[in-house]
């Protein structure tokens, strides 16, 4: 049984990924480019990738590949046809993110709705020594309690952010994506959302229905200028029109941990924005807690015995 990681710099040195508990022969690589999937693959039987990309044709020269084991929850980047096709079997790492992601959610709200950027470049600036008081109120601080949060996405990890909010006295509303009609009476319609929340956070796989779901014309419907949560998918929100958005005051502030493209090239829409003091980009962490990572890693491995015993798991249909 060989087992080929293609990209193990994804997950953190730090984190102990163990070897699994049957006879094997283990390959791993720090990264691997799209031209060199195929050749590392070709006498692989089962492959361990996080971001690296298996279309068809890389599948096609893996003739001995029986499982895909995603070391993530995203498979956007796996061909789930072709494996179907091929009677391969991929698994992902399931609900190790459930304090992570919520908290790095939050930590992104408050430092917007406090300006806690604004503030800590002011008096890193000289701003406080400037002034003839013991305070100063060049940016605006809105509490969360009262406020009503936008959650997009019902999964897991929607749940858990809707649960912080209602403990930090907001008004929840809970919606699918735009389009979405298979939702019951406690869920609020996508467009009602976009009209009524102070914040919106999303937490939706990215696909054919999701992807570009929030551009210009649900920027224009945002009547109470929320602010923008994403640290879900990079794609769920049309990037090129994140600053239009700011400038024209559809919304008061944006926050990303992530990008259609990572990392984002130089000329990438958000490199326009860094500056502002209510637009934050953090570069795809909010899932890289300690022990979140941690819980991936050993989950990961499980996936991976738990196919070889002939009791696979958390396996994903195409």
């Amino acid at each position: 049984m060989k087992i080929v990681f293609l990209d193990r710099e994804t997950i953190s040195p730090q984190t102990r990924v163990r070897r699994p508990a049957f006879d094997h022969e283990w390959v791993e690589y720090p990264r691997t480019s799209p031209a060199e999937a195929a050749d590392r693959l070709r006498d692989a039987d089962v492959a361990i990738v996080n971001k690296v990309k298996l279309p068809a044709d890389v599948l096609a020269q893996a003739p001995r590949l029986r499982l895909v084991a995603v070391a993530a929850t995203g498979t956007d980047n796996i061909d789930l046809a072709a494996c179907q096709a091929r009677g391969i079997v991929v698994s992902n790492v399931r609900n190790y993110a459930t304090h992570t992601v919520p908290e790095h959610t939050f930590a992104l709200i408050f430092a917007l709705r406090r300006s806690i950027c604004a503030y800590r470049d002011a008096v890193r600036a000289g701003r406080w020594q400037q002034t003839a008081q013991f305070c100063f109120f060049d940016h605006p601080i809105r509490d969360l309690a009262g406020s009503t949060l936008g959650v997009i996405g019902d999964g897991a990890l929607g749940q858990a952010v809707a649960a912080m909010g209602r403990a930090l006295g907001m008004r929840v509303l809970m919606s699918g994506h735009k389009g979405r009609t298979d939702q019951g009476s406690m869920y609020t319609p996508f467009e009602e959302t976009l009209r009524q929340a102070d914040m919106l956070t999303l937490h939706c796989p990215l696909n054919a229905d999701t992807r570009n779901m929030i551009a210009a014309p649900e920027f224009a419907q945002m009547a109470r200028r929320p602010l923008l949560i994403n640290t879900a998918r990079g794609g769920l929100v049309d990037e090129s029109a994140v600053g239009p958005a700011l400038d024209a005051g559809h919304i008061s502030g944006a926050a990303f941990d992530v990008t259609s493209v990572e990392p984002p090239p130089a000329n990438h829409p958000f490199t326009a924005l860094l500056e502002r003091p209510n637009f934050i980009l953090t570069p795809h962490v909010a899932w890289a807690s300690a022990e979140a990572i941690q819980a991936l890693a050993d989950q990961l491995i499980d996936n991976v015995e738990a196919f070889v015993a002939g009791r696979p798991v958390n396996a994903v249909a195409p």
